[in-house]
């Protein structure tokens, strides 16, 4: 809101006496009288107000979602005075703010908060924690962004503080420079357990909450400094930490629901999983991803985002690189980092993304600015009429990760580098630079082409993958690409037959009730929709979805076979022409030659030092 902002603050006659950092800051006061029903008690004291009324809004977005949320309907008991403590009149002028009239220059805004999900966008509050996103948790006024915020937290005893904010141990306070900051900073309050260190000068620290021992932390804690340490290889350095240090907040307990938001220098993880087992391997994936987006969307900005804005839903065309990129490389990271083997890469990471990319309709249809521009309606976003995306889309972080292991593998074959010289030339030119906490020169889509250019020294060749691939939609070959690596792509059930659609299976009458069928499937070429429900399969009812797989068993790809179903119009019977299962994976071949392995090794191996 950083333009916006400061146009809306020339209009104001205190704006033009005095600098913004030097008017009176915005002070937040957090108190949980009622954890233990998920409520906060908010209070705001707006100073050295203009004579117009007061207008007071919650956001309806949230840096890194890019849906509308509302949080102001979790807000209520708002109450206002001035600074006599005289009540002042509150209008609601629309669904998500407040306007106060009749002040004396001072506003102390007051409300209930209700929070009940700890994860990224919202806030999660209870007698063990509260984990607080600040665009779901802290109301701000129009026209005062550019001033600085000054937040004190009321907590019970035993509760620290984990947050990006910068603290002053003098007052008890922390500290934001602007409202924009401010909403990119969240705040875990609880019996947080600290480990820190110092990488490359620069003091990294997680704060975590969670059920598990003081030896699975630390355990947790080599691992992402290994991680930590792979990530500032890619960059040639970590980025200058605004307040000195980048903080882990880290929620891992049984409510928390799972999610992983970035910020500027910090992120905030949530999951129920432990810090042991499978969990802590799905943990430590998000520990990567978003320690990876400090550089890439935090600092490497793209234009269509900046400054976010948190009056509505935010679109850009950039998805595909922002979060597209960052999904390939943090499960890369893993692998450089001796977490994954070679064989769990491809398992993990690599086969998904080839499965997801091959296999999708929408893939095939639509580019991957087409899908980052998608965000608004499926980044979170609720709505409860059917979509047909199982044919229209798939997630920008997909078609984004197999772009990039695709232009990856094509660097290293074709061009003499490889896209970690392409991701340090696009932080030299658009995000080492910064100013007033923001990128001196956000990035635009012809941007990244022109230094595709640059580091592949073949201009031509950076037009054609563009013009392909991320303005258009033409399908990597990834046979070809990833054999060099000692890599196949395979079927991985050739030879079965399949119905090819997710189907939910209903006990009561041993039938089973169809998904969205995908273009190109049997059950799609034979006019079967979603809702429509199987009554038996080659003339066999199906109690399990064990039944279907023994049906499919006894059945090749190619063989025709009858359906009864209950449609829209009625009860009918459709014949079917069975498919080859299409599902793909990529696994490293058993007698890889000497050449490919070491196209692999100086792929996948560590490059930290």
């Amino acid at each position: 809101m950083r333009k916006s902002a400061a146009l809306l603050f020339l209009a104001l006659p205190l704006a033009l006496s005095q600098p913004a950092a030097a008017q009176a800051p915005t002070r937040y006061n957090v108190a949980f009288p009622n954890a233990v029903h998920h409520e906060a008690r908010i209070s705001v004291t707006f100073a050295e107000v203009p004579a117009a009324p007061l207008q007071v809004r919650m956001a309806r977005s949230s840096p890194g979602r890019y849906a509308l949320h509302e949080f102001a309907k979790n807000v209520y008991d708002v109450q206002a005075t001035d600074s006599k403590g005289k009540p002042l009149t509150v209008t609601k002028p629309d669904p998500y703010g407040w306007d106060v009239a009749g002040h004396d220059g001072t506003v102390v805004f007051t409300y209930t908060l209700f929070g009940d999900r700890t994860d990224g966008t919202y806030a999660g509050i209870d007698s063990r924690h509260a984990h607080l996103n600040a665009p779901a948790a802290l109301a701000f006024a129009r026209g005062l962004e550019q001033r600085p915020a000054e937040v004190k937290f009321d907590v019970p005893p035993g509760w620290t503080v984990a947050t990006q904010l910068r603290p002053d141990a003098a007052t008890g306070t922390y500290y934001a420079p602007n409202t924009q900051y401010l909403m990119d900073s969240p705040t875990s309050l609880g019996p947080h357990k600290l480990r820190t260190w110092q990488e490359r000068g620069k003091t990294i620290e997680l704060q975590v909450l969670h059920d598990g021992t003081d030896a699975e932390l630390d355990t947790y804690t080599e691992q992402t400094k290994k991680i930590v340490k792979e990530a500032g290889a890619v960059f040639g350095g970590l980025p200058d930490y605004d307040f000195g240090r980048y903080t882990f907040i880290a929620n891992y307990m049984p409510q928390t629901s799972s999610d992983g938001m970035e910020h500027r220098n910090s992120t905030s993880l949530t999951s129920s999983r432990p810090l042991r087992g499978p969990g802590a391997l799905d943990n430590l994936g998000t520990v990567s991803h978003e320690f990876f987006h400090g550089w890439n969307v935090e600092r490497i900005r793209p234009q269509d985002l900046e400054p976010f804005d948190f009056s509505k839903a935010n679109m850009s065309s950039n998805l595909w690189f922002a979060e597209g990129f960052t999904q390939y490389y943090g499960e890369l990271l893993l692998r450089r980092a001796g977490i994954y083997t070679d064989a769990e890469y491809c398992q993990e990471a690599v086969g998904p993304l080839v499965n997801a990319m091959l296999n999708s309709p929408g893939a095939a249809r639509y580019s991957p600015v087409y899908m980052s521009q998608q965000a608004p309606f499926v980044d979170a976003a609720a709505a409860i009429d059917p979509n047909n995306r199982a044919n229209t889309y798939l997630s920008y972080y997909y078609i984004g990760g197999a772009n990039a292991l695709a232009l990856d593998l094509l660097l290293r074959q074709n061009h003499k580098t490889d896209l970690d010289t392409y991701m340090r030339a696009v932080w030299e030119q658009h995000g080492k630079a910064q100013r007033d906490f923001a990128p001196v020169r956000p990035y635009t889509l012809p941007d990244l082409q022109r230094i595709l250019g640059e580091v592949s020294k073949d201009t031509a060749f950076a037009g054609t993958f563009f013009r392909r691939h991320i303005y258009g939609h033409e399908l990597p070959k990834f046979d070809e690409l990833l054999a060099p690596a000692g890599l196949q792509v395979r079927r991985a059930r050739a030879g079965q037959a399949s119905l090819g659609s997710r189907t939910t299976f209903n006990p009561a009458d041993s039938s089973a009730t169809l998904g969205t069928t995908l273009l190109g499937s049997a059950l799609y070429q034979a006019g079967l929709d979603r809702e429509d429900v199987l009554l038996k399969v080659d003339g066999q009812r199906l109690p399990t979805s064990q039944a279907l797989t023994k049906i499919m068993a006894a059945h090749k790809p190619g063989d025709t076979v009858p359906l009864e179903v209950r449609t829209r119009d009625g009860v009918r019977t459709v014949q079917v022409t069975l498919q080859e299962d299409p599902a793909l994976e990529v696994v490293p071949l058993p007698n890889a030659t000497r050449k490919q392995l070491a196209f692999r090794k100086a792929w996948l191996a560590g490059k930290a030092k």
